[in-house]
């Protein structure tokens, strides 16, 4: 590639920011055209060119590059010092190239109408409204626990293996989009990912490949949260980017399964978000519900929370923080908060589903 052309896309990078972000203004616009335009085929393309792969090809991808860019750097080391100018050059145009890339294949949705407009219902909430989803929430948990263990003091263990997992998942989206079609979902590309170690270091339960609309799971968790961890991650991949909504679609999907397992594991998601919320705003009503609360689902709370903490380190903090960052400039403005807007999702959904309850 000559220097001229290397400049020309160099110096487009700005623009291209400029231009996303005047779009983003215009989000009926990126809801008809993008999101609900090209970007269906875009995906469905992408799961039929990579879904049927059965690891992780976009993984892959991600570690040539890595190689190839550290080979790079060693071999032209001294250029790199003696002309640092063309160095940033080259940077500028890695950069332009993946930007653009990264919006034309996905990353336009962040900048759609939000799941609130889609469903015609709001997020805010009052603290009775908690209270009455959390105890609802824990009864609806202790009822699968019981069924599915025949006791009240033992943890649920699901016996499917993660391929399995990852079929039903499929199932549950036909299942669901039977009433809302807008979910529907063909072509499966649902994968551990080969990094799941690494993304339990950085504290991460899965991702979506941006370039190759592969769904990433982190394929060690406790496998108790895997069907609302991959519902989470479809709903990525049918192009919803806050991770808010991708909660709420991976509960409603999950929850909607005719699997007692995959309802489990869907109400014990949902139990977490509406206790830690409601911890900070009512702590005596929290500590009443706990009370409540089966001890085999407070086994499997243990289970995860030891899960975590077996990896802690001072570095997930700093991960936290860049993904953090990185949803704030991509229009989410609340950044990794905006995990907790399910709970006013789930509330508004109830009360529009059922209004006189």
């Amino acid at each position: 590639m000559g220097q001229k052309t290397k400049t020309f896309i160099a110096i487009t990078l700005p623009i291209q920011v400029l231009l996303v972000k005047w779009i983003g203004n215009y989000p009926n616009f990126v809801e008809e055209y993008y999101s609900n335009g090209i970007y269906p085929y875009i995906s469905q393309f992408s799961r039929i060119l990579f879904g049927w792969i059965p690891f992780s090809f976009g993984d892959l991808v991600y570690t040539a590059l890595v190689i190839l860019v550290i080979r790079y750097i060693y071999k032209h080391w001294k250029n790199i010092k003696r002309k640092p100018l063309l160095f940033l050059k080259d940077i500028a145009l890695v950069l332009s190239i993946v930007y653009f890339t990264f919006h034309l294949l996905w990353g336009m949705n962040y900048h759609r109408q939000p799941i609130t407009w889609k469903l015609g219902i709001e997020r805010e909430y009052t603290i009775e409204e908690l209270v009455e989803l959390t105890q609802y929430i824990a009864d609806k948990t202790n009822q699968y626990q019981f069924e599915l263990t025949g006791d009240t003091v033992l943890p649920v263990h699901i016996p499917y293996s993660k391929k399995e997992i990852f079929s039903k998942t499929e199932e549950a989206y036909a299942n669901f989009a039977k009433e809302f079609p807008d979910f529907k979902y063909q072509h499966r590309s649902l994968k551990s990912s080969i990094y799941s170690v690494p993304l339990t270091f950085m504290g991460y339960g899965g991702y979506l490949n941006p370039f190759t609309n592969e769904a990433q799971v982190n394929g060690i968790t406790p496998k108790f949260r895997l069907p609302t961890v991959s519902g989470h991650e479809v709903g990525h991949q049918l192009g919803y980017s806050a991770e808010g909504a991708t909660n709420f679609i991976g509960f409603l999907v999950t929850s909607h399964s005719t699997d007692p397992y995959f309802k489990y594991s869907a109400y014990n998601h949902a139990l977490g978000y509406c206790l830690s919320d409601l911890f900070y705003k009512d702590e005596k009503k929290y500590n009443e519900i706990v009370a409540t609360i089966n001890p085999g689902v407070k086994e499997n709370f243990n289970e995860l929370r030891d899960f975590w903490l077996k990896y802690e380190n001072p570095l997930e903090p700093v991960f936290k923080s860049v993904f953090n960052t990185f949803l704030k400039v991509n229009n989410q403005k609340e950044g990794i908060k905006s995990y907790n807007a399910v709970v006013g999702l789930i509330i508004n959904y109830r009360k529009q589903q059922f209004p006189h309850n």
